[in-house]
């Protein structure tokens, strides 16, 4: 047997200097990917729609002005919501499936303080003028959102406020430790720089309404809940009872009040909570008195927590019976009561518990059992009224030919009554009014369908005048759509607070500012879902590099000529803003 020669053992690699660009691999292809981003569950849940994957997407990214910007696309009442939204968004945030819900609330409240502190001007695009007239009754957030909206569609506004100053529940309702005067002020003020008129100290009465529909092209009613429903017992309207609602706007408006001793407190809702919360500011020890349970309280939950911490005290199952008069204050009756199962909305059903009357002697009471209109004609018409009565989610609009078209919004519609809901209903109100000027009544509920954020009912104005976001698909991410191997844990910011002693003596708001490095590190966990952060994973991952960016590395898209649809790159797509779908001929 020969011996092989060196010649032999040598392997031969081919190799060639020609492009194998002529192989176009996306033939092969019978799935294919696409870049299409979604809809965020924290946006689906905001009733004022804003963007909050984006905003969050911006602050990491230091764009604080960019972040501030989208929200006002939405919402003009940032530093507002900050601080008194109930934040709904964070019920949704698909982070809590990881770790903890991101802080959304705080990372708003810093970009309006951020906002403010700078003198930041907003550069938000303005439709052209419509040429027509607008007045806004009520100089709330439902009053101000709906002025803010109209005047970017290119609408004049005139609002008219009976009040000293604009604001209304947020001013004379919400105590100063939740929402400080000088926020509230900042927001007004940008508003007022964007064009809209407020007039101060004006009251409309029903007859200067009616003239109004003769002289504006349209009238938006947002005058709100001001009158405190009384208690049907007896002792109600006795001495040593007072109205929570009239209480806070005492104290608002600089009323210098002590309240030594005990105050019940009757109601379960936000106003009761502050009515108590004040009464330990201003000396003295309250009581709440709810005639369901705690968990059925419509307060929301973060404020019963803190009212307690400050020392107010929460007596559950007690419905008042009667107030009687006595040496040095009342005496408050109340009926025991038990929980049966749940009435139609998931609370807990009452009826009176076999059980011996209780009795707590106080200095006071206050009520705060609930709020009304504080005249008949500010009621929205009932879909039997005469004219064309178009009942939607957040406000009523009115066309019939008594004068121009009123929308009737803000607490006089919206089913929950808080500021963001009246945000929404200012939101919805401007748009129905755009539609209903440019394409009649009849074309109302379907437009304003074409813009609702997921699957409705919050409404986005960036969709409405053709944005970047109108592209997005309506579907919500799911956190099983999100691809978790790529985020690490991370807590949840501890939001600074003032100490319990120092919120006994003191009106100072209670949460502190954080720095922008915090927010910037706490946005950093958001999961951005649904939206592109230009994270490469696509483009690196590609095995046939046929992911093509453009020079500033933002713009991405396919080349289908060699994408054969392997689908790695929406497997490793952390936040869900591709797709892959079936081949189609």
């Amino acid at each position: 047997m020969e011996t092989p020669t060196a010649l032999q053992n040598v392997l031969y690699m081919p190799r060639t200097f020609a492009t194998t660009e002529s192989n176009k691999t996306g033939a092969w292809r019978f799935l294919r990917p696409r870049y299409e981003e979604k809809t965020s569950p924290c946006g689906a849940a905001c009733p004022a729609g804003e963007d909050i994957a984006r905003i969050e997407m911006l602050i990491t990214q230091g764009a604080f002005k960019e972040a501030w910007e989208t929200i006002l696309m939405e919402n003009p009442l940032p530093g507002v919501c900050g601080r008194v939204c109930y934040h709904p968004c964070e019920g949704r945030c698909n982070r809590r499936e990881f770790d903890a819900a991101v802080a959304i609330h705080s990372l708003e409240r810093f970009l309006a303080d951020a906002a403010a502190r700078n003198e930041t001007k907003p550069a938000l695009p303005r439709q052209p003028a419509a040429g027509r007239r607008i007045a806004i009754i009520g100089a709330g957030p439902a009053g101000l959102s709906a002025a803010w909206f109209l005047n970017i569609l290119g609408y004049e506004t005139d609002i008219f406020e009976a009040m000293p100053a604009a604001g209304g529940m947020t001013r004379w309702g919400i105590p100063a430790y939740r929402l400080p005067e000088a926020a509230l002020s900042a927001e007004i003020a940008r508003i007022e720089a964007q064009g809209v008129r407020i007039h101060t100290g004006e009251t409309v009465t029903a007859a200067r309404f009616e003239e109004m529909r003769k002289s504006y092209d349209a009238l938006f009613l947002g005058c709100g809940h001001w009158r405190g429903l009384s208690l049907d017992i007896p002792g109600a309207t006795g001495v040593g009872v007072e109205e929570g609602l009239s209480f806070l706007r005492d104290i608002r408006g600089g009323v210098r009040r002590d309240i030594p001793g005990v105050s019940a407190v009757i109601g379960g809702g936000n106003t009761a909570i502050d009515v108590a919360r004040t009464i330990i500011r201003r000396g003295g020890r309250a009581i709440i008195v709810y005639r369901r349970r705690r968990e059925d309280m419509p307060a929301f939950a973060e404020e019963t927590r803190s009212a307690q911490e400050e020392g107010v005290e929460l007596r559950e199952l007690l419905a008042p019976v009667r107030i009687d008069a006595a040496a040095g204050g009342c005496v408050l009756t109340l009926q025991p009561m038990t929980v049966v199962g749940q009435d139609q909305d998931g609370r807990g059903k009452i009826v009176p518990a076999a059980a011996a009357p209780v009795r707590i002697a106080a200095q006071r009471v206050f009520t705060a059992a609930g709020a009304g209109t504080a005249a008949p004609w500010h009621e929205p018409p009932a879909s039997g009224a005469s004219g064309a009565v178009l009942a939607l989610s957040h406000c009523v609009l009115l066309q019939d030919d008594r004068g121009a078209p009123v929308v009737y919004g803000g607490d006089l519609a919206a089913r929950d009554k808080n500021v963001t809901q009246a945000i929404a209903s200012g939101k919805q109100a401007a748009l129905a009014l755009d539609v209903l000027f440019r394409h009649g009544v009849g074309s109302v509920r379907e437009r304003l369908a074409s813009c609702v954020v997921g699957h409705g009912p919050a409404l986005s104005l960036e969709i409405y005048l053709g944005g970047p976001r109108r592209e997005r698909n309506a579907h919500i991410v799911t956190y099983e759509e999100i691809n978790a191997d790529y985020f690490q844990y991370e807590p949840r910011l501890v939001q600074p607070r003032l100490l319990i002693e120092e919120r006994h003596s003191s009106f100072d708001e209670i949460e502190l500012k954080i720095s922008a490095h915090t927010a910037m590190r706490e946005a950093g966990r958001c999961f951005h879902c649904g939206i592109c952060n230009n994270c490469d994973n696509c483009y690196l991952f590609c095995p046939d590099v046929a992911i093509l960016r453009a020079r500033d590395m933002t713009d991405r898209h396919i080349d289908y000529d060699y994408c054969k649809g392997c689908g790695l790159c929406v497997v490793e797509c952390p936040r869900n803003a591709m797709t892959l779908e079936e081949e189609t001929p």
